[in-house]
This record gives structure tokens, sequence and C-alpha cells, in this order.
């Protein structure tokens, strides 16, 4: 008997997505993203949709394979792109490697339960991924391994706001 993935671990309701100031989200992404992200994509994925994505592979042309590789396996923050805030944590309970292998594998940054910061994180009935900010970030695909969020770049290549470095 497998381990039962109908259940997220945050679930939330629909009113975390409302409209808002800009789009679902209070303002625009930030000015400056990490890893070369495009921020108008950014802005449309992240406030003003619900369904869609950045192509798959997208990643992968942007420096955050070279910035986690060099890092020594060292865990990198992922931060929502409009508020800053940090949404996941990774590699966590797994090696870089693994992590790039199974992101790789998807198309997009796949993270674990272990990964997620669920005080800023939750996942509505249908498996959409959002920020409890109203930001859009991808999907839940769960597998045989449990819950697998496949996690839009776009969405968290943000840096820390002034009061959190």
């Amino acid at each position: 008997m497998g381990a039962d993935h109908s259940k997220h671990p945050h679930a939330v309701g629909e009113e975390v997505m409302r409209p808002r100031a800009h789009g679902t989200c209070d303002r625009p992404v930030q000015e400056e993203l990490r890893w070369g992200v495009d921020r108008s994509t950014a802005d449309r994925i992240c406030c003003f949709n619900r369904r869609f994505a950045e192509r798959s592979g997208y990643f992968r042309s942007t420096a955050l394979l070279s910035e986690g590789a060099g890092g020594g396996g060292a865990e990198i923050q992922f931060r929502d792109s409009v508020t800053g805030k940090v949404l996941f944590v990774a590699p966590r309970g797994r090696t870089w490697e693994q992590f790039v292998a199974e992101s790789e594998a998807h198309g997009w940054p796949s993270f674990r339960d272990q990964e997620v910061e669920w005080s800023a994180v939750g996942v509505l009935g249908d498996g959409e991924v959002v920020s409890l900010d109203g930001t859009h970030l991808g999907h839940n695909l769960p597998d045989a391994k449990g819950n697998r969020y496949c996690i839009n770049l776009v969405s968290v290549a943000g840096t820390a706001p002034p009061d959190d470095e």
C-alpha cells in the first residue's frame, strides 16, 4: 500500500488567489530578479495566470544551475518574485545532483515536501501551488515518491526584502 498523496500538506482555498491591485498580487514582481530570469515573463506567470507555465526547461537557460553547482551542495533559498519571502529551500534531504536530475526530467524545478516553507506556501484543491500572498508558483504533480511541486523558476527568483537581509 503506497502513501496517500491525495492530501496536500497545506491546503488553502481560492480566496488566496482573489483579485488584488496587480492581478492576484498586491504589486508587480521585483525589478531585479535572480538568475537572469525574464521580468516580463515573471510578472505574467506570477500575477496574471492560474494555469500556464514558463516553457519546459526554461531554468536551464538561466544561471541557476551554475550557481547551484558552485555552491558545493549548499541549500539555496528560492524566494517569491513579488514579495521576496522564502518559499522553497533546496536541496534538502537530497543532493544538488538529485534535485537537478529530477528537475531536468520533468522540465521545471521540482521540490519535495521537506523543501517547502509551509508558512508561506499553499496548495489549492486542483493542485495549483501558490504563495499565501497570491503569487502563482506552479502545480503539485505527485509521483511514486510523494508530492512533487513543479515550480516556475520565474516565480521563485526574488531577492530578500531590505528588512530580511
